[in-house]
């Protein structure tokens, strides 16, 4: 198996690099928008019925709970590219990927609500958690099956311009002219 630095080397550690930092702004973001402290008259009860919030947005029509479930899937999708492209492997099989994805996306929501507990205004909703799974889920297998293809892909036309295919060993036996004889 080949190591991830013969095939473009400092494309990779580029990768990895905007990867990192791009998730870290991501995260920065997101961490924003979930811990602020909200100031409202009151706030409702914590769901920790799964399915019970979405089926309380679909009641509201279609419109909203468009806007409300879609709000919930956005919130940590980047993830489903931003850690795949932090991680910076083209080697990894996709279904190991897409577990390793989800399960961090899935950790990382759950530490947010589990933060949000001591933040005044902000509530747990189980929902939140599933929705976010769901959209880091979405996210992965849309985009990086097909990125990772097509940058292996590159990385082969490039490896294989950088070392052209050589002639066999031996190489082709010369032919040498007949010569007729002089009487």
């Amino acid at each position: 198996m080949q190591r991830q630095g013969s095939i473009g080397g400092s494309a990779v550690i580029r990768v990895r690099v905007a990867g990192g930092v791009l998730l870290v702004a991501h995260l920065a973001l997101v961490a924003w928008i979930t811990l602020r402290p909200l100031d409202v008259p009151w706030v409702r009860p914590a769901n920790l019925h799964p399915f019970a919030g979405i089926r309380a947005d679909l009641v509201l029509g279609w419109p909203e709970a468009a806007r409300r479930i879609g709000k919930g899937l956005a919130l940590l999708a980047p993830l489903g590219v931003l850690l795949p492209m932090a991680g910076g492997r083209l080697d990894v099989s996709p279904f190991a990927s897409l577990a390793r994805t989800v399960a961090a996306g899935t950790l990382i929501s759950l530490g947010i609500e589990l933060v949000q507990t001591g933040v005044p205004g902000q509530v747990v909703d189980i929902d939140t958690i599933l929705l976010s799974t769901v959209g880091v889920a979405l996210t992965h297998l849309l985009i990086v099956p097909a990125a990772r293809y097509r940058l292996r892909r590159r990385a082969e036309h490039r490896r294989r311009a950088a070392h052209p295919r050589e002639e066999p060993s031996q190489g082709r036996t010369p032919t040498i002219p007949r010569v007729g004889m002089a009487p």
